[in-house]
């Protein structure tokens, strides 16, 4: 098992724009394990693999609550959207933040699989969101950029005193929301 560093806002890696991936290969392929194993470990829905200092366009997701439904999306692009939906969302990123942020309520986004196949996936609710929200980190974009600037400031410095403290001793556990 190979479990992979999570970067933390406000770190500046977090900014770089994600390259597309040229080939499925079996190095893909490894990493796109390794971001599920991390993303089922954190414990979270969803982790885009700038998350983990890796800039190719690589999602990997699973809103089940059994983690029954993995879905990686490589190269993913919003064809379609509508709707628009507030929903409160977390990051692994931004651990122990919960903040509502609106999105479009379903989408169509067409990617590849971890095989290399061409998919087109039709989605809404929470899985659109999670579609969305890690889209945004393959842009160097983070939910807490939504909020307002004081928001966001004190969201750093929360972060920021939080990598000072212990980890043991820190409230950034998860609380009932979901981590995307």
């Amino acid at each position: 098992m190979a479990f992979l560093e999570i970067l933390h806002f406000p770190d500046p890696r977090l900014r770089k724009k994600a390259t597309p991936v040229d080939e499925v290969n079996d190095q893909v392929r490894q990493t796109v394990k390794d971001m599920f194993e991390t993303m089922y470990d954190a414990p979270g829905i969803g982790l885009a693999a700038t998350q983990v200092n890796i800039q190719q366009q690589i999602i990997v997701m699973d809103v089940t609550e059994d983690k029954s439904r993995p879905v990686c999306l490589i190269n993913p692009e919003i064809v379609a959207e509508d709707g628009e939906e507030e929903m409160q969302e977390g990051c692994l990123s931004v651990p122990g933040v919960f903040e509502n942020v609106q999105r479009a309520e379903s989408i169509t986004v067409r990617a590849l699989d971890e095989q290399g196949v061409e998919i087109t996936l039709d989605a809404d609710g929470l899985l659109a969101v999670c579609i969305q929200h890690e889209m945004d980190h393959l842009d160097g974009k983070l939910f807490v950029d939504y909020l307002s600037p004081l928001k966001m400031q004190r969201i750093k410095k929360k972060m920021l005193k939080m990598k000072k403290l212990d980890p043991l001793e820190s409230d950034a556990s998860p609380q009932s929301a979901n981590i995307i």
